[in-house]
């Protein structure tokens, strides 16, 4: 079952002629500095803006990939399971606007309203907070944890699961590295290999390569 879910999403993603590209390295442990960026809502929202947070998790996604467009109301169920342990969910959305118009911040918002999204989808619309993360694809999963400075350190990186095409029977990844966090227990897994569509950087040449 796994196989052929795997295979209709590669399907689908070549239909969408998107370059299909799997994660990039990040050292784990890395500190991410605050950002602020700009909300469907038209409000802006940074790290510090949830004071109680212990961590969060942060995807990069955007509107137009196949592999992301499965994720929405497993997000949404994520964000519903988290938030009130104080691990918020943002989404963020680094896809260049000059090269992709179905990435735009209207679209982001229509986006929103249409898959009723209950967790905050943010425009890095100057690709200066995927850069910092070293994100390369959509959908790409973070958790990033509070540290005794106050800070934030990457934790795990990778797949939010390992079955887009079937939520029932996926290897919930990101929520078990919350979960062991949460509960001071090691990771099972730093991270994971993840597929998706490509973030290009506006400025860098891309490399067309599929890996």
């Amino acid at each position: 079952m796994k196989q052929i879910s795997h295979l209709l999403v590669v399907i689908l993603l070549v239909i969408a002629l998107t370059s299909f590209t799997s994660m990039g390295t990040v050292t784990l442990a890395s500190t991410i500095k605050d950002f602020r960026l700009k909300n469907v809502s038209n409000k802006r929202v940074s790290l510090s803006s949830f004071k109680n947070a212990k961590g969060f998790m942060i995807v990069f996604t955007c509107n137009k990939c196949p592999m992301a467009k499965f994720y929405s109301e497993r997000l949404n169920k994520l964000n519903a399971q988290y938030k009130t342990k104080g691990v918020y969910l943002l989404a963020i959305n680094a896809m260049d606007t000059l090269a992709y118009a179905e990435e735009s911040f209207s679209l982001m918002q229509q986006k929103a309203k249409k898959d009723k999204l209950t967790f905050p989808y943010l425009q890095d619309n100057l690709q200066v907070v995927a850069k910092q993360f070293n994100a390369t694809h959509t959908p790409q999963a973070f958790v990033i944890w509070k540290n005794k400075m106050g800070t934030y350190d990457i934790k795990y990186q990778g797949a939010i699961d390992d079955n887009a095409g079937d939520a029932a029977n996926a290897e919930p990844f990101l929520a078990e590295a919350v979960s062991q966090l949460l509960a001071n227990k090691p990771l099972t897994h730093t991270t994971t290999e993840s597929f998706g569509c490509r973030i290009f950087y506006r400025g860098v040449k891309p490399n067309m390569k599929i890996n």
